[in-house]
């Protein structure tokens, strides 16, 4: 007698191009956020975030999506996958520092080495707040997603994220950010990071999860006629 699936959509796309696109941006954005990171943007010498904050919210976006179509064991699988890929990330970078370059492309080798020396910091801290974030805000949009029976996906998108950026932005400044920034750029950063993360969320990355979702579902349709 054949094994009836539990979620006959969740298998159907399990091995198709959906989740394999969307998982792939997942760990793509993730990758660039951590590099973008180096960068500490001010503006008018009150706002401080790192560059990262701007791709970010957009991770985030997929985490919800890669929930909300193929729950959240599969998103934890991804998720481990991608904790994966940015320590992969980081022993790659750095035997770039250590390994030697010749004298006329020093000035090109010290870039590199400023940079990636000092990427480890920041994937620590990111890889830390990602664990805690990202498996919070999965775990919450779940359950969210069983208390109102499937209804209201902008709810969930956001209130999880509410909590997951929590999770995510405070370890992730501490750990990449104490010591290299003043205590009043440090809270700075935390409070802007946290709200600049969440307004992405709200006014760009809800609308985002939206359509791919749309997009995942309607392949899904075709595959099925």
């Amino acid at each position: 007698m054949d094994k009836v699936s539990e979620n006959p959509f969740k298998n159907r796309m399990a091995d198709g191009t959906p989740l394999m696109i969307v998982t792939a941006l997942f760990v793509t954005l993730y990758l660039v956020s951590n590099i973008m990171a180096v960068k500490v943007i001010g503006l008018a010498g009150i706002f401080y975030f790192d560059a990262g904050t701007i791709t970010f919210p957009f991770a985030y976006m997929l985490g919800d999506v890669l929930t909300e179509l193929w729950g959240f064991r599969t998103a934890k699988r991804v998720i481990w996958a991608t904790f994966l890929c940015n320590i992969i990330l980081v022993v790659c970078t750095q035997m770039g520092v250590w390994l030697p370059s010749p004298d006329h492309l020093q000035e090109t080798a010290t870039a590199y080495n400023h940079i990636f020396t000092y990427v480890p910091r920041i994937v620590l801290g990111s890889l830390t707040g990602f664990l805690l974030g990202e498996l919070s805000n999965a775990w919450i949009m779940e359950k969210i997603k069983l208390r109102m029976k499937g209804r209201r996906l902008w709810v969930r998108t956001i209130g999880s994220s509410m909590v997951g950026y929590l999770f995510d932005t405070l370890p992730f400044v501490l750990i990449a950010f104490a010591g290299v920034v003043s205590t009043h750029e440090l809270l700075l950063m935390l409070a802007f990071q946290y709200f600049a993360k969440l307004i992405i969320e709200t006014t760009m990355g809800t609308p985002m999860a939206y359509a791919v979702i749309y997009w995942a579902k309607k392949k899904m349709k075709k595959r099925g006629n």
